[in-house]
Parts: structure tokens; sequence; C-alpha cells
């Protein structure tokens, strides 16, 4: 049987250190959005003779429009975003880039305004706000036959707002070192991902609550230790058939979803270590006053 709640110190100094270094990140160099949360256009264009991305943006350069992205979106379809490429000088771009890859066709062109960019963060922060109250909600009814069922609800609450700190700072880091957008999918991949890690997290909940019932002899956190190891080899499987499936996508998928895919990978990876090193390791150093121990030691400090 694997000793993890014993050792749940250990996880919360990785969780914590982890964490520290993604608001650090968020801190220092926030996070690169695309024009979904800023303002620009998308236009998607088809060519008829082969290029490459590094080919229109060269081109682009050339005439002026700074700061593109293009992805590829089939053989000879890419997306290109921008924030210099408006309606009024949608077709002398296109004029342009013609003259120089070749027979163009336009198949989609979208603005974001930056009223439209500002209601999207809004509402990204809003739909994570009431996801978490929801289970918050959920969890406390749910578990209203144990002692002290808030507990449960709290402590999901804050391993989903770990798992997103972390994720939105990895994504902070590439956008730095790989120039990663975060456009209106990523709340997708956010939304996703907080729903996957709570539902591996109640699993493990689920358990420990039979456990608890048929041995209120044992230290609660002997039964947290055995109904993890109950329920680990489930986590691990479910998460690595997703994980397979998103890494497959992310080296054959095509980029318009890699960003999309990566997001959804790295927080899946991240719930799956939360489920299981983080979520009950809380949940059993609050039932044996872990937690009031290092206020007070903080406070002798301090007094001292």
């Amino acid at each position: 049987m694997f000793q993890i709640i014993s050792r749940r110190h250990i996880y919360f100094a990785i969780s914590g250190a982890v964490v520290a270094i993604s608001v650090a990140s968020l801190l220092v160099f926030g996070i690169k959005l695309g024009i979904d949360f800023t303002s620009g256009s998308i236009l998607r264009l088809q060519f008829e003779r082969s290029v490459t991305s590094s080919e229109i943006i060269h081109a682009l350069k050339d005439h002026g429009v700074e700061g593109a992205s293009v992805k590829t979106a089939g053989e000879t379809t890419f997306l290109i975003r921008s924030a210099t490429i408006l309606s009024e000088n949608k077709a002398q771009v296109e004029s342009r880039l013609q003259e120089t890859l070749g027979p163009l066709e336009e198949l989609s062109f979208n603005s974001v305004g930056p009223v439209i960019g500002r209601e999207l963060t809004r509402k990204a922060f809003l739909a994570v706000g009431v996801a978490s109250l929801g289970i918050l909600v959920y969890l406390t009814w749910s578990f209203r036959k144990v002692d002290r069922p808030v507990r449960y609800g709290v402590t999901a609450v804050i391993t989903l707002v770990h798992d997103s700190v972390i994720l939105l700072g990895a994504f902070s880091v590439l956008g730095q070192i790989a120039g990663i957008e975060v456009d209106s999918l990523f709340v997708t991949a956010v939304l996703t991902v907080v729903g996957f890690s709570v539902h591996d997290t109640i699993v493990v909940f689920d358990r420990i609550r039979e456990n608890r019932s048929q041995h209120r002899d044992k230290p609660f956190s002997e039964v947290v230790n055995f109904s993890l190891n109950q329920t680990i080899d489930r986590s691990l499987n479910t998460s690595l058939t997703a994980i397979f499936v998103l890494a497959a996508l992310l080296v054959l998928g095509g980029d318009t979803i890699r960003d999309f895919v990566l997001a959804l990978l790295i927080g899946i990876a991240i719930g799956t270590y939360s489920s299981i090193f983080t979520a009950s390791c809380l949940l059993a150093g609050w039932e044996e006053g872990d937690f009031r121990k290092l206020a007070r030691l903080a406070l002798d400090r301090i007094r001292a």
C-alpha cells in the first residue's frame, strides 16, 4: 500500500512551489492574450498553390502587417490573426498577398472589438466562479451525512483553483518562450480541466465517505490513504487514456487546435496529480489540524 497521506507535507511543498512559480510568472509576465480578448481580426484564406506559414508572415510584414499569427487549417488553408487587419484594409492586404503568393480565396473574415474582448474576459471569470460555487454547493449537499461536509466542497474548490492557477502559469511561461496566445478556446479548456479534476476528486471523496462509515475506529488519515489506494489505479488509467489521445492530437492535429489540445494535456496531467496528491491530502490535513498547528506556529514566531 502506498503511503501517500503520511507524506502529505512533501506534496504540499511541491504544490506550493509550483503555484508560487505560476503566480510569479503571471505577475511578472502576465498572459499573452489573443485577439479574442483584445481586439483584431481573423482572416481565413485558401491559396491555390502550396505555401507555408512563414511565407505568409514574411509577406504580411513586407506589406506593413506586424505581429500576425498564422496557423494552418488545411493543406492550403490558413487562419491569419492580427490586430492590424481591419475591414477597411482587408481587400488591400489580400491583393498584396495575392501578388506575392499567388491566387487565393477568402473563406471567412471576423473582427473582434475591444468591447467584445472585455465582455469575453468578464464572462470567462464569471464562468469559473459559477462553476466553483456550484461545485461547493453540490458537494456540501452530497456529503451532508458525513462529519463537516463543507470541508469536502471547500477542498474540491481549492483543488480546482490550484489546477487553474498552474495551468494559467504554464501558459504564461509558454507565452514568453513560444509566443503562445490565449484565446476563447483556452477558456473552454480550463472549464474542461476543472470538470475533469473535480470528477476525479469526487470519486476519491466518495470512497472516503464509504470507508469512513465502515471504519469509524480508525484514524481519518488512515481511511483516506486506504481509499486513495483503492482508487489510484482507476484515476491513472482514466487519465492516461485521455493523455494518450491528446498527445496523438498534439502531434498529428492541425495548428488550429494545437494550443487547445496542449491546454487540455497540461490541465489533465495537473488534475490527475491534484486529485491524488493534493485534494485528499488537504482533506486529511484539515481534519487532523495541520493548518491550525501551522497558524499557531506562525503566530508564535511573529510574537517572538
